[in-house]
């Protein structure tokens, strides 16, 4: 089963377009464990969630306790939850081979996240596991973006260009963009570039981002084709004994508002279909 599939399928299951990202940061955490933190949160909203999104930077900073802890946070997930690894990689052919089997033998991620900026060369050791997502860094969320996606070549942003140039690639359907919900128009233009591309959503909650825009500017025609993630506000949303039941009571919360705004569009480019 291909990773769009089985996202489908978990958006269908748990009515959810919501994905969760796990971001481990002990001076946060309620309790010291990193698995156990893991495990509490994914206990808590798997039936919430279409997919789980951990963060590697912050389980590689905690060194070779924090792989380990990423070892068993991922043997807590189901098997039909499908996971995303961001990773963020890119790097010259060969490197971007070991990236790639590392993310998706490895550890067994379902997609990944990578940056597009040394071309396809660099892309196509990933895009070659055809049955696993790849999320090109398009239009990301973080205030410093428009330093470089927003300059400009034949009159045509960068971000932009990336988008077509995704849709060139995309022989075998498994290309995905990251578009950020903290800048509402640059996640319209993708989506009118690339209409059926799967978006991955970013920046809502704790980095700034409107969840409404972000849902009338990101889903496809069919009302889905938009994973729409957040971390920060979802994992400590208490720093008491009673995180997890406020983990899971956030993320309900988000996931309502995510539906409310899918039957609220109306009109010929965007269905009311129902999960």
């Amino acid at each position: 089963m291909g990773f769009r599939e089985k996202l489908e399928k978990a958006q269908e299951k748990n009515r959810s377009l919501l994905c969760i990202g796990l971001d481990p940061q002990p001076e946060l955490m309620p309790i010291k464990d990193v698995a156990g933190f893991g495990r509490a949160i994914i206990e808590a909203t798997s039936d919430l969630v279409s997919a789980y999104k951990p963060n590697l930077a912050f389980y590689e900073a905690l060194g070779l306790e924090g792989l380990r802890a990423l070892e068993k946070t991922l043997s807590f997930i189901p098997p039909s939850i499908p996971v995303i690894g961001d990773a963020k990689r890119g790097d010259v052919g060969h490197s971007a081979l070991a990236y790639a089997r590392a993310l998706f033998e490895v550890w067994g991620f379902d997609a990944a996240t990578v940056n597009p900026y040394l071309g396809y060369d660099s892309l196509e050791p990933f895009l070659e596991y055809r049955e696993r997502g790849v999320f090109l860094l398009a239009r990301t969320s973080n205030p410093g973006a428009g330093d470089f996606q927003e300059l400009s070549f034949q009159g045509v942003p960068l971000y932009q260009q990336v988008a077509l140039k995704a849709r060139e690639w995309n022989r075998y359907g498994n290309i995905g963009l990251v578009a950020g919900a903290t800048f509402p128009e640059g996640l319209r233009k993708l989506r009118q570039l690339c209409p059926d591309m799967l978006l991955l959503i970013p920046g809502i909650g704790a980095q700034g981002g409107d969840l409404g825009q972000a849902v009338a500017y990101g889903l496809d025609g069919r009302g889905k084709g938009a994973i729409f993630a957040t971390s920060r506000e979802v994992l400590y949303a208490s720093r008491g004994e009673d995180f997890a039941l406020r983990a899971r009571e956030k993320a309900e919360g988000i996931r309502a508002e995510i539906e409310r705004g899918r039957q609220a569009l109306k009109g010929p480019e965007k269905g009311q279909a129902t999960l």
